[in-house]
C-alpha cells in the first residue's frame, strides 16, 4: 500500500513563513503544510487563470485555523481537529500562525496552482 509520512515525504519547500512537505500517490498528491507565520494567498489565488483555485482539497487540521472564501460568497472556518473538504473555486485562503496541516489534492489540477504559489512565495523577501 502506498504510505508516506511528514518525515519521509519526496519534496520539502521552506518558503520562510511556510514549509510544505509532498509526495505523490498515485494521482494525488499528499502536503504536510506548516504556517509559521500569518498567510494569506487570497493575491496569488485571483492571478490564477480563473481568478480561483481550480483544485479540490481534503484534509486534517492538527493545529491552527484556516479560513476559506469561495467564488459563491461562501466562508468557511477550519479549526484544529477538523476533517475537511475545499472544493474547487476559493478564492481566499488564510492560514494563521501555528497552523498545521495534512492535505489530499488531486495532482494533476494541483500543479497550476503549486507553480503560482511557488513563484510568488519566491519573489516575497
Amino acid at each position: 500500500m502506498p504510505r508516506v509520512s511528514k518525515d519521509s515525504t519526496e519534496k520539502s519547500s521552506d518558503y520562510g513563513a511556510v514549509l510544505e512537505r509532498t509526495s505523490e500517490l498515485d494521482d494525488h498528491t499528499v502536503s504536510f503544510v506548516t504556517f509559521r507565520e500569518d498567510s494569506d494567498i487570497t493575491g496569488i489565488l485571483a492571478s490564477l487563470k480563473e481568478r480561483k483555485c481550480i483544485c479540490p482539497h481534503w484534509g486534517y487540521l492538527f493545529s491552527g485555523r484556516v479560513h476559506v472564501e469561495y467564488d459563491d460568497g461562501r466562508r468557511d472556518v477550519v479549526d484544529a481537529g477538523d476533517a475537511f473538504y475545499a472544493p474547487a473555486g476559493h478564492t481566499v485562503w488564510r492560514a494563521e500562525s501555528g497552523t498545521e496541516m495534512l492535505m489530499f489534492s488531486p495532482t494533476g489540477p494541483l500543479a497550476e496552482v503549486t507553480a503560482a504559489i511557488t513563484a510568488a512565495m519566491q519573489r516575497q523577501p
